[in-house]
């Protein structure tokens, strides 16, 4: 038993914990680890083959370890992130959340919009592949996938990698 400084008596396992005061400094201090991913800029562009497509600019910063790689940006389509949810289904174990909706109606032809490539649906599309990004990297099993850093911090994904999880040396 122990005496308190307000004269009560306690056992070691039920004693309060002498907790330190948290400054202003400390409370505005640059956080001991995050990651932070935005899903910017959206880019409508064609291919050789008159075919028009969206992609997205994923900028990523960390001070965590496991990534080599503490500021980065690539451009992703919606197929790219379509991958990155297959891989990770198919080699991890985590639960991976769904993707914002693949948007078939929208494809139809004779539409009296720009379909997939409306302004609104674009904007939609990204928040969903925002929030759905931060999910899967926020997870600290899905945080040693190659993949995941392949689709994070590397230009062109290679998808004849070898799957796997990153070795922290």
């Amino acid at each position: 038993m122990m005496v308190e400084s307000d004269g009560t008596t306690t056992t070691d396992a039920t004693r309060r914990l002498n907790v330190k005061k948290q400054t202003l400094d400390d409370a505005y201090a640059v956080p001991a680890n995050f990651l932070e991913i935005d899903v910017v800029n959206p880019q409508t562009s064609m291919t050789a083959g008159k075919k028009r497509y969206t992609d997205y600019e994923v900028k990523m910063r960390t001070n965590l370890p496991v990534f080599k790689v503490k500021d980065s940006s690539v451009r992703r389509r919606y197929s790219d992130f379509e991958w990155l949810r297959n891989e990770l289904e198919r080699d991890s174990k985590i639960v991976v959340p769904p993707l914002p909706g693949k948007a078939w109606k929208r494809q139809m032809p004779f539409r009296n919009d720009e379909g997939i490539f409306d302004e609104n649906f674009i904007e939609e599309r990204r928040k969903g592949l925002e929030a759905f990004i931060n999910k899967i990297a926020g997870h600290p099993l899905a945080q040693n996938e190659r993949c995941l850093h392949m689709f994070l911090q590397e230009n062109i994904i290679d998808k004849n990698y070898v799957p796997g999880k990153i070795r922290n040396t």
